[in-house]
């Protein structure tokens, strides 16, 4: 069993920033694809972000794209989610993903794909 432990988020104006962090409770995270994923109030849990387990091959919402930035340190087991330039739409509950039963040389956009989940962090733009 895998475990995933999000912080970093919280409330932030509108245009403002926040890096959500992701540490996995395992020392061959490099096999891991990981992902962030959001959920708001009625809505389906949506794709975020991907990044691959060695070569960091990314892959963006279009929603997100060119604001939100998601990178991983293998060595400390950590995924990131920098996000800039926040929008009041974006207000969401934020889960870090993560899988090895699928390959992960690839970003991976799915959320069936994921085998394991953070408890989530909220994140809150306001206007």
């Amino acid at each position: 069993q895998v475990q995933l432990v999000e912080s970093g988020g919280g409330l932030v104006q509108a245009g403002g920033s926040l890096r959500l962090s992701c540490v996995a409770s395992v020392r061959t995270f490099d096999r891991y694809v990981m992902g962030w994923f959001r959920q708001a109030p009625g809505k389906e849990r949506e794709f975020v972000a991907s990044i691959s387990g060695c070569s960091f091959t990314t892959d963006y919402a279009s929603s997100v794209k060119g604001r939100f930035t998601i990178s991983r340190d293998n060595a400390k087991s950590t995924g990131y989610l920098q996000m800039n330039s926040l929008k009041p739409e974006d207000t969401a509950v934020y889960y870090c993903a993560a899988a090895n039963s699928v390959g992960a040389y690839r970003p991976r956009r799915d959320v069936s794909e994921y085998d394991y989940w953070g408890q989530g962090t909220q994140v809150t733009v306001s206007s």
